[in-house]
C-alpha cells in the first residue's frame, strides 16, 4: 500500500499507532523514540495515524461569501468571460477583487469552463471538440482601437489574427476601420501565414460582414469585401452569435495582453509604438511558453505540427529567425 507522508515527517503510521495505543508516559515515549514531547503528545491525542489536511479552516478571501455567490451567479446566467467578470466585479461588487482570485473561485465552485455552462437545446448534442483537437488553420480575427500617440492626428487600429491550435499570432497597424482595410489585411496575412488558412472567425462589425442593416439582422449576402477575400483564399468565414463576444474570446485575451503593454509603457510617437509591438510579436510567437500549449511557444507547436502534417503548411518552420540578408 502506498503511504504518503509529509516531507518533514519524523514518524511513520506504525510509530504513531504505537504512541496512540501504548500506555507509557509521554516523556518516557519521547526518550524511547527520540522524539519531542510535543510530537508524542500530538499523536497521543489524535484519533488516527494519518497526516491531517494542511488546508486552512477558513479561506482568506477578499469577497464575502454573499459576494462570491453573486459572482458565481453572474458567471452562470450571463456566461461572462473571466476578464469581463473581473471588470464587473471591481466596478459593482468589490474594487479590490483580483482576476487570479476570481479564477480560483470559479474553479472551486465548478464553473471555470464556459462550455459546460452553455445550455444545449433539447435533442442537440453538446459540443465535445476542444481547441486542442483542432489543427492549425482556424483563425480568430479582431480589430482593436489603439490610443492616439502624441504625433498622431487620427486614431489607428490593430488588426489581430490568432490561430486556435497553436496560438500563433499575426497583426498589423491599420489607419482605419473599413472593409477595404480588413480585406487587404487578409491578403497580407495569407502571405505571412506558414499554414493553409481554412476557417476565419470574426465578430459582426461592419468591417467584416453586412449581416446587420438599419432594419436589423439578416443573412450575410456574401458580397462583402471581407467575404470575397475569404472565398479567394478558399477559407470559410464564420461569424460569432450576436451578443456573444466570448465566442471570440481567444483573440480578446490576446488583445488584453496588448492593452496591458500599452498601460505599462509610455510611447513618444506612433513609430515607437509600432516598433514595440513588432518586438512583442516576435517575442510572443518565438519565446513565450504557454501553459495551454504544454509550456511551448507557438513556433515550437507549429514545428511539431509541421513534422506530423507537412501537407498543411506552405513554408518551413524554424525556431529562430532566418539569416540576415
Amino acid at each position: 500500500m502506498l503511504i504518503r507522508l509529509h516531507k518533514k515527517a519524523t514518524t511513520t503510521p506504525a510509530i504513531r499507532e504505537y504512541i496512540r495505543t501504548c500506555g507509557k508516559p509521554i516523556k518516557t515515549l519521547a526518550r524511547e523514540l527520540n522524539l519531542t514531547v510535543a510530537t508524542v503528545r500530538k499523536w497521543r491525542e489524535r484519533k488516527d495515524s494519518q497526516d491531517a489536511s494542511h488546508r486552512p479552516h477558513r479561506m482568506q478571501t477578499t469577497l464575502s461569501r454573499a459576494q462570491e455567490l453573486l459572482v458565481v451567479e453572474l458567471r452562470r446566467t450571463l456566461l461572462l468571460s473571466l476578464d469581463d467578470l473581473t471588470a464587473i466585479t471591481r466596478a459593482h461588487i468589490h474594487p479590490g477583487a483580483s482576476r487570479a482570485a476570481l479564477g480560483r473561485l470559479l474553479k472551486r465552485e465548478g464553473v471555470s469552463r464556459l462550455t459546460d455552462l452553455i445550455p444545449v437545446a433539447e435533442g442537440e448534442a453538446a459540443p465535445q471538440k476542444s481547441f486542442k483537437d483542432y489543427a492549425p488553420g482556424y483563425l480568430h480575427l479582431d480589430l482593436k482601437e489603439l490610443p492616439r500617440m502624441p504625433d498622431e492626428i487620427d486614431k489607428s487600429y490593430l488588426c489581430v489574427a490568432i490561430d486556435r491550435a497553436s496560438r500563433w499570432v499575426y497583426f498589423e497597424l491599420l489607419p482605419d476601420k473599413t472593409a477595404q482595410g480588413t480585406q487587404a489585411f487578409l491578403a497580407r496575412l495569407a502571405a505571412a501565414c506558414p499554414f493553409r488558412i481554412e476557417t476565419i472567425l470574426t465578430d459582426n462589425g461592419k468591417e467584416f460582414t453586412d449581416r446587420f442593416t438599419a432594419q436589423g439582422e439578416r443573412q450575410p449576402t456574401g458580397r462583402h469585401p471581407f467575404d470575397q477575400a475569404c472565398r479567394a483564399l478558399g477559407a470559410e468565414h464564420r461569424l460569432i452569435p450576436p451578443g456573444r463576444p466570448q465566442t471570440n474570446g481567444m483573440v480578446e485575451r490576446f488583445n488584453g495582453r496588448i492593452a496591458e503593454l500599452l498601460r505599462s509603457t509610455r510611447f513618444k510617437s506612433a513609430a515607437e509604438l509600432a516598433t514595440t509591438l513588432d518586438q512583442y510579436l516576435q517575442l510572443y510567437n518565438g519565446q513565450i511558453p504557454q501553459r495551454a500549449l504544454g509550456h511551448l511557444c507557438p513556433i515550437q507547436v507549429l514545428k511539431k505540427w509541421h513534422e506530423k502534417n507537412p501537407e498543411r503548411f506552405n513554408q518551413n518552420i524554424y525556431d529562430l529567425a532566418g539569416l540576415d540578408s
